[in-house]
């Protein structure tokens, strides 16, 4: 059976994918079948609107074709049509870098939360991401600080051409350089803020993941070691040296690890200072503020 039936129209190819994708589990049907068709359309959501009474053409049927098969294979929407929104910004991703999630922007809303107690956002600040993968976090803080710069670390050298390729498209690259070490390793500080998005899953909990996770993005971008905390025990031990008195470190956690990682930090002398529930009410990103 084919999700597009001969010369239907933009609107009934739309509806007929939604319910294969339906029937499929797929979570969200609707919006999935709107992004591919306007994606094999190249239509935005008013000019998918503005077409609906069009036929679509064969051409364009087979596309269509292609793009659910590989949605109902398991693959995520961001992973087909190679980008992913984050924080309002267009990012570019590629199989080198997890895919922003929205969980993600707790770690920008508490550390601009945490700059707004103490200043302008217009002030000049030095900023480090490690483990920056696509430069979601960093990007989008220099979105909103037009002052600052920011250096992005990873331990991939594909991951970082990916954040280079989407601070050039924002036109972020002359405030953001990208950087291969080993968290923090590489960087000398003093910096206004470091803020992360480390790998946290522990090894064993890897093949519990959703299927669209577990197959789809890098493994190192998700696995933390045995108990999930190696990460957070890299980035403890580089806190103090990189930040400067008064500085912010802001990361995001796992589900309930908390107290674990607040533990991890009060040995390196730096104590929790602030949290932040995601939307489903789970403690997401934790800063510190160094003495």
């Amino acid at each position: 059976m084919t999700a597009v039936a001969r010369d239907a129209s933009v609107a009934q190819a739309r509806r007929a994918l939604a319910g294969k994708f339906r029937a499929a589990g797929i979570e969200s049907p609707e919006l999935d079948a709107r992004v591919l068709i306007g994606h094999a359309l190249g239509l935005d959501h008013a000019g998918l609107a503005a077409a609906a009474s069009q036929p679509i053409s064969d051409v364009t049927a087979m596309q269509i074709e292609r793009l659910a098969a590989r949605r109902l294979a398991g693959e995520p929407v961001a992973r087909i049509l190679g980008r992913k929104e984050f924080w309002s910004l267009p990012l570019i991703v590629t199989s080198a870098v997890l895919v922003p999630r929205p969980e993600t922007e707790t770690v920008v809303e508490l550390t601009l939360t945490l700059l707004d107690r103490s200043g302008p956002r217009t002030r000049p600040l030095r900023i480090a991401d490690v483990a920056t993968g696509s430069g979601a976090i960093l990007l989008a803080l220099l979105s909103e600080l037009p002052n600052a710069h920011g250096i992005g670390t990873d331990i991939d050298t594909d991951a970082l051409a990916v954040a280079r390729a989407n601070a050039r498209q924002l036109g972020f690259d002359a405030r953001a350089t990208f950087l291969a070490s080993d968290y923090g390793a590489a960087l000398a500080g003093p910096f206004d803020l470091v803020v992360s998005n480390p790998p946290y899953v522990a090894s064993a909990d890897i093949a519990t993941l959703a299927p669209e996770v577990r197959k789809h993005d890098p493994h190192h971008a998700l696995e933390g070691g045995p108990d999930g905390l190696a990460p957070y025990r890299a980035i403890a031990t580089d806190a103090p040296r990189l930040l400067k008195p008064g500085g912010h470190l802001v990361v995001e956690i796992g589900a309930g690890q908390e107290r674990a990682v607040g533990d991890l930090f009060a040995a390196g002398g730096l104590a929790i200072a602030a949290t932040r529930p995601d939307l489903a009410g789970v403690i997401r990103a934790v800063a510190v503020k160094s003495r």
